[in-house]
């Protein structure tokens, strides 16, 4: 049926593990050492999915992901509208000398003041929102 070809083409194996290239990092993708950084820089994919609502590398396949990636140092385009801590986040953990990226540790440090200036923020477009509906009541 095929199914074969497209798994093989979806899905790397490692020594170090398995997966889909396009979520690995650098490091893994040439069959170096992986550890936690390496984890890092795929949730930092992970968050750039969660920001543009794309799948990445996705007009690659997983051999022009591995050679981009893995020994041309690419990386995910970010739009220009991001917010720039996002972009920095993001950036940050696709550092290409992986303990140069951050902890998980940091990361969720990033999140939750990601988390209070957007919750402050919504909270004030509430408010501002609440207070010209009751001016357009008067």
């Amino acid at each position: 049926f095929g199914l074969s070809r497209i798994k093989h083409e979806t899905y790397l194996t490692t020594k170090t593990g398995r997966g889909t290239p396009q979520w690995m990092a650098p490091e893994v993708l040439r069959n170096e050492a992986a550890d936690e950084k390496s984890d890092v820089y795929s949730f930092g994919v992970v968050l750039w999915e969660l920001v543009t609502e794309k799948i990445p590398w996705e007009n690659l396949n997983a051999m022009q992901v591995i050679g981009a990636v893995g020994f041309m140092n690419q990386r995910l385009d970010v739009p220009k509208d991001v917010d720039p801590q996002w972009i920095s986040l993001m950036e940050s953990c696709w550092h290409s000398e992986p303990q140069r990226r951050p902890t998980f540790q940091e990361v969720m440090e990033k999140l939750r003041e990601l988390q209070r200036k957007y919750t402050i923020q919504f909270q004030a477009a509430r408010a501002a929102s609440i207070d010209n509906s009751s001016l357009k009541e008067k």
